[in-house]
């Protein structure tokens, strides 16, 4: 069976994400979709990130519980468990790069797990990285880039 793919009908992998999927624009998250999906799998996590925020990995989106057989996420669908990204609230929070940073690369990483997460809605990156160790089937991963003028 091919490995666990991640896609977005928004973006391509390496490619600029659209302004409406950013602070700049409505700020709602963007489709994704799934395939390849390893038959033991209970649940996904999603974990977004800029690794080149100013105070390093910045946190968009911190997602658990979601459905295996969906197939994806609709644009704009919340998660059925959301963690708090770096802005400090919880869900999708669009791309925000500093003004005249240039562009940053924001990171979805899919994990396939073999079990449901017993987390409290709200929950930090360190709380979901500690309980998808040892569950994770397989991974995948979408860049897209943003930058402002």
């Amino acid at each position: 069976m091919p490995d666990l793919e991640l896609s977005s009908p928004a973006f391509d992998h390496g490619e600029p994400i659209p302004e409406k999927h950013t602070a700049d624009g409505q700020g709602t998250s963007p489709p994704l979709e799934w395939n390849f999906v390893p038959e033991a799998t209970r649940s996904m996590a999603l974990i977004v990130l800029d690794p080149d925020a100013p105070s390093g990995d910045f946190i968009h989106w911190l997602a658990w519980n979601i459905d295996p057989e969906a197939g994806g996420l609709q644009e704009g669908a919340p998660a059925p468990a959301q963690g708090t990204h770096g802005f400090g609230g919880p869900g999708y929070a669009g791309p925000a790069p500093p003004p005249g940073h240039g562009p940053h690369r924001y990171f979805f990483h899919l994990y396939a797990l073999d079990t449901d997460l017993d987390l409290e809605h709200g929950a930090s990156r360190d709380q979901l990285e500690t309980a998808i160790d040892g569950h994770v089937l397989a991974e995948a991963e979408l860049m897209g880039t943003y930058g402002r003028r």
